[in-house]
């Protein structure tokens, strides 16, 4: 899958994993809900962690301990589930400096919002890619509200 991170398309060093491939080697991406299950055994492995997140989990524990994922990844399971961007808020609020990575169902119309609302990476299913896509982060110039990109909103200026 095409991963795009400051608008380009890059390389992508992390794997995501299910319960059956918990001991593969290298950086991973590991559902919070299965993170949570085996914790000690994730923790003292080689490689980093993340974890991937969605509107149904529960992410007080994510929030509390911030410190120790350098990616959190947002799933969007269908195209009218927005909760993602209400995720990727709180953890911008939060002071997350590590990567928030929007995953799932993600369209081109949505590149500019996703940017703005803190994701700083946008996983794309092979199928749906097309380089022409990277243009629509310009699509809109004047917005109406400000947002976690510090981007005033147009009454402001």
């Amino acid at each position: 899958m095409p991963l795009l991170i400051n608008r380009e398309v890059v390389a992508d060093n992390w794997t995501l994993i299910n319960e059956e491939s918990l001991d593969q080697t290298g950086d991973i991406i590991v559902p919070l809900a299965l993170y949570l299950e085996n914790q000690e055994a994730l923790t003292s492995r080689e490689g980093q962690v993340a974890v991937k997140v969605n509107g149904d989990d529960d992410i007080d524990f994510l929030v509390e301990n911030l410190d120790k994922f350098p990616l959190v990844a947002i799933d969007f399971p269908a195209f009218r589930d927005g909760r993602g961007f209400s995720i990727a808020r709180l953890l911008v609020r939060a002071e997350y400096k590590g990567e928030i990575r929007a995953t799932g169902d993600i369209g081109q119309d949505r590149f500019a919002y996703l940017e703005r609302c803190g994701f700083t990476a946008i996983e794309i299913a092979d199928d749906v890619f097309k380089p022409e896509m990277l243009k629509s982060f310009d699509e809109m110039s004047n917005y109406y509200q400000s947002a976690a990109d510090k981007v005033r909103a147009v009454y402001h200026q």
